[in-house]
């Protein structure tokens, strides 16, 4: 077989072979502005050739929404004046643009997004047509007409001129590229025969589920502890560490499992193909975490994903179950369709979704008559929780406790003022219950809120010292803060 040698005719060389020398020039200065050239020509048009294939792309997005909106304009159906229509679509490109732009422009630039372009050509041919219809002299009556129609034409005579500057750059895009075809480079050269080991991709490591199922020689236990707090919340079994990381862990789906876990019921090749792209789908603990993103959905009232979670889990069941390449011998006897295997497997998923539901509906029912979350206030000691609740702001006279006499006046002024106003933000019915100073009556309403609403008031009535006051020397010499400090000193009595 002849040897073809043709191919070095493209070689683009850039040594001495073809510089004429000068008298006043040294050869090596002519050889190096000869590779400077020649590299520099080779990079401006690659540059040319991103550029242009840029502006076809960005062009051949917007050529069908100018169609479209002159073929909308030019609509006999059209249910309004057409500059109306035109107006319209100006104002909802100004205040709800979309951010959708070509690769690499920015697209917080309104003027770099496909919605930015039109907007501007819309109000380039808008203002042309109102000035082509004022210099026409048209009387009122036709100004809405002609204007309409000169709207029509000028996104008409746009559109021809976008699909000439396409087929222009298209053109001279070919060309580009058949002159740098022309030439051999560097990036041109690959290893013909080079014999390079390419090791293996390593196996997908097992999810964390896995590891945690697998713990069989230490048994589960649940632990129940009760804690003396100042704010209580229900009492509630809690489980161990373990297995909240292990609800923790069947919840969350990895990326891949995500999307496998999308595939619709019954697309058998779509499933196989899925996997035999990602190999991470078939580890250890996958079908659990499927199983336990199922119990999540239906959970969340999504049956239709919760079925399809248990689709996909059953789908590596099977696969494991049949042993060596169990995947391959499952899914070539679905794929081919057959009825009797797939009658099987598809009993097997409404059964185990039945379970499911089964379990979750049950689930439901329990926490509904476990009734809802609250917090109280309790202690160990029935008198450890006082009450000091102010009546108004701070009086015009402050009198300072024992051995707090340098104590500034206004930044006692300034706290008891805090307190005031702390307690003048709460909640009616909660000023009436600290009013009582009775622990039942404060708890009554703090049962009736959320959770984290009464968890920020309580927050609130510790900074202020309403519960508990901490005594600090600082008196409150209102009436109910004498009173209070008066019934104080006499329980310790």
């Amino acid at each position: 077989m002849p040897l073809n040698y043709s191919k070095w005719d493209q070689l683009e060389l850039s040594d001495d072979s073809d510089i004429e020398g000068h008298p006043n020039v040294d050869k090596k200065s002519l050889i190096r502005w000869k590779q400077r050239d020649i590299h520099e020509k080779r990079e401006q048009r690659k540059f040319r050739i991103q550029t242009l294939r840029a502006q076809i792309a960005c062009n051949n997005v917007l050529l069908p929404r100018i169609h479209s909106i002159h073929s909308t304009l030019t609509s006999p159906d059209l249910d309004k004046p057409r500059t109306v229509y035109f107006n319209s679509l100006v104002e909802q490109l100004e205040k709800n643009p979309s951010k959708e732009c070509p690769p690499g422009n920015d697209p917080n630039n309104r003027d770099h997004t496909y919605d930015g372009m039109i907007l501007s050509l819309l109000q380039q041919v808008g203002q042309t047509a109102r000035i082509a219809v004022k210099e026409a002299g048209v009387t009122d009556n036709q100004r809405e007409e002609r204007l309409g129609k000169a709207l029509a034409d000028g996104m008409a005579e746009h559109a021809v001129k976008l699909k000439e500057t396409i087929d222009e750059d298209t053109k001279t895009l070919e060309e580009e590229e058949n002159e740098q075809k022309k030439h051999i480079t560097s990036e041109d050269m690959h290893d013909g025969f080079a014999n390079k080991y390419v090791p293996p991709k390593p196996e997908p490591a097992p999810l964390p589920i896995a590891a945690k199922l697998d713990k069989t020689s230490k048994p589960k236990t649940k632990t129940t502890t009760t804690e003396i707090e100042v704010i209580n919340a229900p009492k509630q079994e809690e489980s161990t560490d373990e297995e909240e990381e292990l609800d923790d862990d069947i919840a969350n789906l990895t990326p891949s499992l995500e999307a496998f876990s999308r595939i619709p019921l019954k697309a058998f090749e779509q499933s196989f193909r899925f996997i035999q792209e990602h190999r991470d789908v078939v580890v250890p603990g996958a079908s659990d975490s499927l199983l336990g993103a199922a119990f999540k959905a239906q959970y969340d009232n999504k049956p239709k994903y919760a079925k399809q979670c248990v689709h996909q889990s059953l789908l590596l069941q099977y696969g494991d179950k049949l042993g060596v390449d169990g995947l391959g011998v499952f899914f070539k006897k679905m794929i081919a369709g057959d009825k009797r295997a797939e009658m099987v497997f598809m009993d097997d998923v409404e059964k185990t979704y039945a379970h499911l539901a089964g379990r979750v509906k049950l689930s439901q029912e329990e926490q509904k008559q476990g009734g809802r979350e609250t917090i109280m206030l309790a202690s160990e000691n029935e008198g450890d929780i006082t009450f000091n609740v102010p009546s108004g702001p701070p009086p015009a006279e402050l009198v300072l406790g024992e051995g707090m006499e340098e104590l500034d006046i206004e930044e006692v002024r300034k706290a008891l003022q805090l307190r005031w106003e702390i307690f003048a933000g709460l909640p009616e019915p909660l000023q009436k219950a600290l009013q009582t100073e009775e622990l039942v009556a404060v708890n009554k309403v703090l049962g009736d809120m959320e959770v984290s609403e009464a968890e920020e008031i309580l927050e609130r009535l510790d900074m202020a010292g309403i519960i508990p006051f901490s005594e600090s020397g600082v008196r409150d010499e209102t009436p109910a803060g004498r009173a209070a400090a008066a019934a104080a000193s006499s329980e310790v009595d």
